[in-house]
């Protein structure tokens, strides 16, 4: 397993969009997240930055292919379609990453 953790902003004026669709997430896209290998996904928001923090589990073992599997899904690409207007991603990340990933500093069980 792998742990993965990643940030992103929100912007101010589709925050309350952005509640409102993680509210009742679309069970195929619930679905295809859980295909796909990923465990206890979870999404922060620290307010009033508007910052979000992704954290979820990786319990596959071709995070590449898995996350190649999830981008063709077209309910999830619908998903994203009306998701990816509420983010804004910084400024810094790399190149290729909408949220920016973050690294592993500390974890403790």
């Amino acid at each position: 397993m792998k742990r993965y953790g990643s940030v992103i902003g929100v912007r101010e004026e589709q925050k309350a969009e952005y509640k409102r669709l993680h509210a009742a997430v679309w069970p195929g896209v619930l679905a295809r997240i859980t295909e796909c290998n990923i465990r206890n996904y979870t999404i922060f928001l620290k307010e009033p930055e508007n910052l979000m923090f992704s954290y979820f589990e990786y319990h596959g073992t071709d995070y590449a292919a898995d996350m190649e599997k999830m981008a063709a899904d077209p309910e999830t690409q619908r998903w994203w379609a009306v998701c990816t207007p509420c983010q804004l991603p910084f400024e810094t990340r790399k190149p290729g990453e909408w949220w920016a990933e973050m690294a592993d500093v500390f974890h403790h069980d």
